[in-house]
């Protein structure tokens, strides 16, 4: 990106949208956009920079199996399913059978800006914003221009996009693509053997879509897919995800004498390969251990909102309707060298709600707040075995459908004080229903397996927070104290460990030793308190940012996981902190770094697989070399950190002798070289 402020984008005709809403100050609020966005090639990196937001596991994209990118806020407990609703103008991008989010998918300079809403999300997000939203606005480039990235560096990585816009008849329309290919890294480093092989990752993505105004409003359509191709780090593990999503949209922003309105509706699919395999003690060889060979599925939604303003107050009714089927395909149980069993679960799940949301202005006062009631439905769930040779059914369980309705509630208020500050109050309500893949599937991660639970509860957070914050001429800051309580929450309890060599189960059959076998479960619930805290400042040609939230977590695991009460969540630190600084030289140079540090988490419920703190440095510089365009050098991971990000169970192949879990590291050092241009 050039060195100097973008060139603003001249866009005749944007994407169908409503108006941010007038009641937004009052809650906790962080907008990126601009540099922010274009500080990593990687969407979920940026996002790991703001307070509060989790990924589900230490590694990002780079090298995450796609069933685990999952991303929450407010450090309630992380969750591959995602407790946060992610958004793309409108449009869910969780994905319809896991939840989780293929942020490979989502290229960052396909994102304009992103506003991530801190704390469950009732009125217009609806199910699945469990502890927020982050809504992303998609970037259509200047009508008629150009902009694109490339880069080559070490592991072999090689990355490009590039998004284009025109005119089109009456219509404003773009095409973007992306792609990366690295030849990775092993993430295990003491004892390596001959069965650990790199994270390799080969993905593409692409977009095209058109607006253009119809009289009655602005009618806009979006059409996207992605592929990737991943190494799992162990010789005969890898995965593949692919899918597609469209979108057609008709919006009208209200005026004084009209009303606004926003018409949306999507469908989205999705399928996954994912190979997994058991290690042997000493990691010289894997043997296959599950064969998920496809994981089709569909989501589908629409959502319909009415806006009226009229000078300090809105209003805004609304209704939506989401909908989702998938299945995982699998062959498991392999002996003698093939696969003796097939699997078949999956199921059906819909949700749909009316919610009603009101702000209103008087003064230095603003009052937001509103109302939903979902109704929720999982049915034609099933779990279907077989002999592979035989083709004899050994299962065919098939669990009643199950629903019930959750009324759901956001309130805040925000009073403006003199010399730029404000304080502000928020409380709320919002829940999350399980994801297919939490209800019917079961799955296999090296010598680790967790079992599906069709029974499950949807998920319901009670919650509230109080900031203060201020603006001025080159600062801001902002600080918010928070509490919640996450009813039944799920997590993946452990059942038994094979500390002292394998064990068989009747349905999942050999625990390898070392491995774990988990199963999802509701617990009591999680209660977390915490503080978030951001300040921004310029200094001459210097941009300052410095943030960082603490989380005090706890479990109380009720009657189905009593010896998980008063465990920190799994994969939930305390402390979380960075900086970021930015120095225009000159007119040609930029110099930008930034820095995160994270306290210890825990990879399992029980706590008892540590992974250590650590805190991993980037630092960039960009010369100008022409209007628009500009090299850099980018190093990631600067000092080489070893940032630990996995760790397998110990072991005791003999009484009295106890093998260590093996630990997996995040990304090297990593140096990139490349070239943008932006008109």
């Amino acid at each position: 990106m050039p060195v100097d402020a973008a060139p603003p984008e001249i866009i005749v005709t944007g994407p169908a949208r409503l108006p941010e809403a007038a009641g937004d100050p009052a809650f906790s609020i962080v907008k990126l956009g601009g540099a922010e966005l274009q500080s990593s090639p990687r969407l979920d990196e940026v996002l790991a920079t703001v307070p509060g937001v989790s990924l589900f596991r230490r590694n990002s994209s780079l090298g995450a199996n796609p069933t685990t990118q999952g991303v929450s806020l407010r450090g309630i407990a992380g969750s591959a399913a995602s407790r946060a609703l992610v958004t793309l103008d409108g449009v869910p991008q969780n994905d319809p059978f896991g939840g989780w989010v293929i942020w490979s998918g989502i290229a960052p300079d396909r994102v304009q800006a992103v506003t991530v809403v801190r704390g469950a999300g009732a009125g217009p997000y609806g199910a699945g914003a469990l502890t927020g939203t982050i809504d992303l606005a998609a970037r259509t480039a200047a009508l008629g221009g150009v902009t694109a990235e490339g880069s080559v560096g070490s592991l072999d990585d090689r990355q490009g996009e590039a998004l284009a816009s025109g005119r089109v008849g009456a219509a404003d329309v773009f095409a973007s693509l992306a792609g990366e290919s690295t030849a990775g890294y092993i993430p295990v480093r003491a004892r390596r053997g001959a069965a650990d092989q790199p994270l390799t990752l080969n993905d593409w993505s692409g977009a095209a879509g058109a607006a253009g105004d119809i009289g009655v409003g602005t009618l806009s359509a979006r059409a996207s897919g992605y592929q990737e191709d991943r190494g799992s780090g162990l010789v005969g593990a890898e995965s593949r995800a692919r899918g597609g999503q469209a979108s057609l949209t008709l919006a009208r922003a209200p005026t004084a004498a009209a009303l606004g309105y926003r018409l949306q509706a999507w469908a989205s699919s999705s399928d996954l390969l994912n190979t997994s395999v058991s290690v042997a003690a000493n990691r010289a060889s894997t043997t296959p251990a599950n064969d998920q060979y496809a994981t089709p599925a569909t989501g589908y939604g629409l959502n319909a909102a009415v806006r009226r303003a009229t000078g300090a107050d809105t209003l805004e009714l609304g209704a939506d309707l989401r909908g989702a089927e998938g299945e995982s395909r699998e062959l498991f149980k392999y002996v003698a060298d093939a696969f003796t069993r097939s699997r078949r679960s999956g199921g059906e799940a819909l949700t749909g709600g009316l919610y009603v949301e009101a702000t209103h202005a008087a003064g230095p006062w603003l009052w937001a707040g509103g109302a939903r009631l979902d109704g929720w439905r999982d049915f034609d769930a099933h779990r279907i075995e077989a002999n592979t040779a035989t083709g004899a059914v050994t299962l065919d369980q098939h669990t009643p459908d199950q629903g019930g309705t959750e009324p759901t509630a956001r309130l805040a208020l925000r009073r403006d004080l003199p010399d730029g500050l404000f304080a502000r109050t928020a409380t709320y309500v919002g829940f999350r229903p399980a994801t297919l893949n939490e209800l019917d599937r079961t799955f296999r991660v090296g010598n680790d397996v967790t079992e599906a639970n069709p029974a499950l509860r949807p998920e319901q957070l009670f919650g509230g927070e109080i900031g203060l914050g201020g603006a001025g001429a080159g600062w801001s800051w902002d600080a918010t104290v928070f509490v919640s309580r996450l009813n039944d929450a799920v997590i993946n309890a452990t059942l038994r460990v094979a500390e002292n060599g394998p064990f068989t189960d009747p349905v999942e059959g050999v625990i390898p030793a070392g491995g774990t076998l988990y199963q999802r479960r509701n617990v009591d619930h999680i209660d977390a308190a915490g503080l978030e805290t951001e300040a921004r400042r310029r200094l001459g040609p210097v941009d300052l940012t410095l943030a960082a939230d603490y989380t005090s977590a706890r479990v109380d695991g009720g009657a189905a996981a009593a010896q998980l009460t008063g465990k920190q969540p799994a994969e939930t630190p305390r402390f979380t902190a960075t900086a970021a600084a930015v120095w225009r030289v000159s007119e040609r140079l930029r110099l930008s770094s930034d820095i995160r540090y994270e306290t210890k988490r825990f990879d399992d419920d029980l706590n008892t697989r540590p992974l250590g703190d650590g805190a991993v440095v980037n630092a960039r510089a960009e010369w100008r070399i022409g209007r628009g365009a500009a090299v850099f050098l980018a190093g990631d991971n600067l000092f080489d950190a070893a940032l630990q990000t996995g760790r397998t169970a110990a072991s005791g192949a003999l009484p009295g002798v106890v093998i260590p879990g093996v630990v997996s590291y995040g990304p090297p050092r990593m140096v990139r070289v490349g070239v943008t241009f932006r008109e």
